[in-house]
């Protein structure tokens, strides 16, 4: 008897059962994407599906798991005319986020592919989940290279391994489920859309409940076999079930009615391609298979867009997923069935094994969705009028809640704009990612080396030039080339690396006026964007009054970086060398966690410095040159406006010894605006003459 924590178990999380389940029924739906806080058993749920599937016929003896009646013609194992079948669990295969290409894909013994002509492959991740399920916790961590093999796969339902013309390759459909924290970064657009269907899941606030969840898990640690044993035969019910649906799925009806109604509540969420569709007919129809129903009704449609398309409308990583249900529904109403959802149902009891919630029906309790982009709450007051430099004062009525003296609410930021390429100098050997050069795994060829242990990339031409003196001394008498393990080359390939973007952020009375702190923001708002798609690790530092802060330690979710910023106030004096030594502290303590990844320094600032000292100039020099030190690749952003500019930022920039840049700059269209202008004034010279 497994060991594993029991699915019927599993407190509360309706929409994580349900959606989990849909997918045991109905591969096809496209995996599930698990999304929500740490610490709410989002890795225990998936791990105890493995348990609910049921078993596998495979042709016996191939390790690709192919089925007798269908074998794969191009199977490496093949062909299986004469083999036996054989039946097993379905399996669930882990992929570790630091997992390599040649664990994932397989791996193929280059050395005797070239001294003997064998194709010696050892399958990879992506061949033992092939007809189960592929599940990768941090997903949203894993490195880039394995998101693009993750996605050809999933696309294309087999794997290529290409190795200097010799290739393999195998079938590989698979149930693609993963968790992840949001908090530490999001995932790339791509990726998303793979998984059919995404779950919020978050902690209940319920205190029953919680001592619910603290008693079984309780009473599993103590006792894993004598627990699972009391849930034997909820489990049991609950597999029958499924095999009860998947039998009952081809059966299912569904009408052009509404076909239609799933196309309109697509086209009117504004949903990309076409996939969401296909994933909602599908869920749909699990949804009726599950309820023990040939017929689709308009509540499948509904619950299968709520599980559908949250993650499907984000236009941006500071877009909050989620679904406005009026607008479902009113989506719904206006291509209707002959089922009409109803708005606003009864609630179901609360769910305690497969009878309930998920085990009981396709609706269970499905909470409300984060609704549209992240809203701050003292933005109202961002909109008040406010003085063009200082800050009002405390206890005025346009000030904010809580403010002290000199410190004004939170204004909004611009729109975001497309940057400029903004990159560390040399070449590192960070993580992977779309920012600075470095040395990588993939990239162009630049030349060859020794391999360091096991070799994965070669370089044919230089490791035929390194055994071709030696074919005489070895006894070569035919063709073919006497290839031995000194012989072999690898590739040096250069690529891009994701670096650290740390932002320290003058939110001083100097900067305070509404509208220059909004363009300042939508700088950094855009800078953000731009490290999110790059790849790479922010933080955040702010300074004003006397002191600065760290508002966000180094972290890939750049929306969390994006929150903090919408909710920073500003006024008081210019405290820049604080918030210089503040960001030196960060650089510090990361470099001794992550010392391959290279940091950038953008400093946000009109260059003052009138606090944090007797002379605060001297002090803001001092700190700007151990940054310089240490050798901090720095850019300033020059956010000094006017027709008068005293040009302080320029200096700052001289003493970290990096680039000053201001606001106009830093659009990656400012000269192509500026050769339009010209054409422009041109054109009307030429009319008005």
């Amino acid at each position: 008897m497994s060991t594993l924590y029991p699915f019927t178990a599993v407190v509360g999380m309706d929409d994580l059962r349900l959606a989990l389940l849909l997918n045991a029924v109905s591969p096809a739906v496209g995996g599930v994407l698990v999304r929500g806080e740490k610490g709410t058993a989002k890795s225990t749920a998936v791990r105890a599906l493995a348990d609910l599937l049921p078993g596998l016929t495979v042709v016996a003896g191939c390790r690709f798991s192919c089925a007798p009646a269908a074998p794969d013609p191009q199977c490496p194992d093949g062909p299986h005319d004469d083999r036996a079948a054989a039946t097993r669990p379905a399996r669930m295969v882990e992929l570790p986020v630091g997992a390599s290409e040649d664990r994932l894909v397989g791996a193929l013994d280059i050395e005797r592919a070239l001294s003997e002509g064998v194709k010696a492959f050892e399958p990879g991740l992506l061949a033992q989940a092939h007809r189960g399920i592929l599940y990768v916790d941090e997903v949203n961590l894993l490195h880039d290279h394995l998101v693009d093999l993750l996605l050809d796969a999933a696309a294309m339902g087999a794997s290529h391994v290409e190795r200097e013309g010799v290739s393999v390759r195998h079938a590989a459909r698979f149930l693609l489920v993963g968790t992840m924290n949001p908090e530490e970064g999001e995932l790339r657009p791509q990726l998303l859309d793979r998984f059919g269907l995404t779950v919020e899941v978050a902690a209940s606030r319920d205190p029953e409940q919680r001592v619910e969840v603290v008693r079984r898990r309780l009473a599993y640690d103590d006792d894993p076999a004598g627990f699972a044993a009391r849930w034997a035969d909820e489990e049991a019910a609950l597999r029958e079930r499924i095999v009860a649906a998947r039998a009952l799925l081809p059966q299912v009806v569904l009408g052009d009615a509404t076909l239609r109604q799933i196309a309109a509540t697509c086209a009117a969420f504004e949903v990309d391609g076409m996939r969401a569709d296909i994933v909602m007919a599908r869920t749909a129809t699990a949804l009726a298979a599950w309820a023990g129903r040939t017929e689709v009704l308009g509540e499948d449609v509904r619950q299968a867009a709520l599980l559908a398309l949250p993650h499907r409308r984000r236009r941006s990583p500071f877009d909050a997923p989620g679904l406005d249900e009026d607008k479902l529904d009113q989506a719904l109403e206006k291509c209707g069935g002959d089922d009409e959802p109803d708005p606003d149902p009864e609630p179901d009891p609360e769910p305690d094994g497969p009878d309930s919630g998920p085990g009981g029906g396709p609706g269970g309790g499905i909470p409300p969705q984060p609704q549209g982009p992240r809203s701050t709450a003292d933005q109202p007051q961002a909109d008040r009028p406010q003085g063009p430099d200082t800050a009002p004062a405390a206890g005025r009525p346009d000030a904010a809640p809580g403010a002290s003296a000199g410190e004004q609410a939170a204004v909004r930021a611009a729109e975001p704009f497309r940057t400029k390429m903004l990159s560390v100098p040399g070449l590192g050997e960070g993580a992977a990612g779309r920012r600075s050069r470095a040395r990588t795994e993939h990239g162009r060829t630049t030349g060859a080396r020794r391999p360091q242990g096991a070799l994965t990339k070669l370089h044919l031409a230089a490791t035929v030039h390194a055994a071709a003196p030696h074919q005489r001394a070895r006894g070569r008498s035919g063709p073919g080339l006497v290839v031995r393990r000194d012989d072999l080359r690898q590739a040096a390939r250069e690529g891009r690396e994701g670096n650290l973007v740390l932002f320290a952020v003058d939110a001083s009375g100097s900067m305070a006026a509404r509208q220059r702190m909004g363009a300042v923001k939508g700088a950094v708002l855009s800078l953000l964007l731009d490290a999110y798609q790059r790849r790479d690790k922010v933080g955040l530092v702010t300074f004003r009054g006397t002191t600065a802060d760290v508002a966000l330690p180094p972290t890939s979710s750049v929306d969390a970086a994006a929150a903090r910023l919408e909710r920073l106030p500003t006024g008081g004096r210019t405290p820049l060398a604080a918030g210089l030594l503040k960001a030196h502290d960060v650089l510090r303590v990361e470099r001794l966690r992550d010392p391959s990844r290279r940091p950038l320094l953008v400093v946000v600032t009109d260059g003052r410095a009138t606090g944090g000292g007797p002379d605060p100039v001297a002090l803001a020099g001092r700190a700007a040159r151990l940054h310089a030190a240490d050798g901090t690749a720095s850019v300033v952003v020059d956010c000094e406006t006017g027709p008068v500019r005293l040009g302080l930022a320029g200096r700052l920039a001289a003493e970290l010894g990096g680039a000053a840049i201001t606001l106009d700059e830093l659009r990656a269209d400012s000269i192509a605006g500026l050769v339009r202008n010209i054409r422009t004034m041109g054109s009307d010279s030429r009319r008005a003459a």
